[in-house]
């Protein structure tokens, strides 16, 4: 696959709690410049990122970001006002917990909440895999498929593990054909990111990808 095509289907992401305006501002130029999906980036940053980079590159945000556990009604301002300051893509965090008390009906009622709130926009759904069984994992395809969310999305980056071929191969084996996928955490080469959307990937949110395209030039 060629690197231009990879690079479409990645999320550029900066999600660090130092970052700088004066480093969002560097992923936007380089999302622009090597056209990915769209650039990841912290919920404050948006509004001005957006002002930036105007129609040429979709702003992507994180909601309940990374832990998961803000209530219902904090996960739907912060989706609206993520979508008032421009973002077009919500990346929402599932309530892990209720995951593993199998509250299933509340997890699908939160989901649909915040993708009412995303006003249209993309939402994609992180149920943080690392966290979870198979059995888990094959009960959330099911849950994000009824959603009306259009991806399920394996990891935030943040926790003890990110994305793995085995939970995209369970990913796309369990969700409705029109729930994507994307594969986050941890995706660090060309050939990794090849055997991801190889598996059923659509979306990778990674950094590395643009780094290494940077040290091809």
């Amino acid at each position: 696959m060629e690197l231009k095509n990879i690079l479409s289907h990645c999320d550029h992401t900066l999600l660090a709690q130092t970052a700088t305006w004066e480093e969002i501002r560097a992923v936007c130029d380089d999302g622009m410049k090597y056209e990915t999906a769209s650039v990841c980036i912290p919920a404050s940053y948006v509004k001005q990122a957006k002002d930036y980079v105007g129609s040429r590159l979709a702003i992507c945000t994180v909601i309940g970001f990374p832990n998961g556990y803000s209530t219902t009604a904090t996960k739907c301002f912060e989706t609206r006002d993520a979508v008032a300051n421009g973002a077009d893509e919500i990346d929402m965090v599932i309530n892990i917990g209720w995951a593993k008390d199998g509250r299933w009906d509340d997890l699908l009622a939160e989901i649909k909440a915040v993708k009412e709130a995303c006003q249209g926009k993309l939402l994609k759904v992180i149920i943080e895999t690392c966290l979870l069984t198979d059995a888990e994992k094959i009960k959330l395809c099911e849950i994000v498929s009824a959603s009306g969310a259009e991806f399920i999305k394996t990891s935030t980056g943040f926790s003890k593990a990110g994305a793995t071929f085995h939970d995209v191969e369970l990913f796309a084996a369990h969700v409705a054909p029109h729930v994507k996928i994307k594969a986050a955490g941890g995706i660090s080469s060309i050939e990794d990111a090849e055997k991801f959307l190889a598996l059923g990937a659509s979306r990778l949110g990674t950094s590395r990808i643009v780094k290494i395209a940077k040290s091809m030039e």
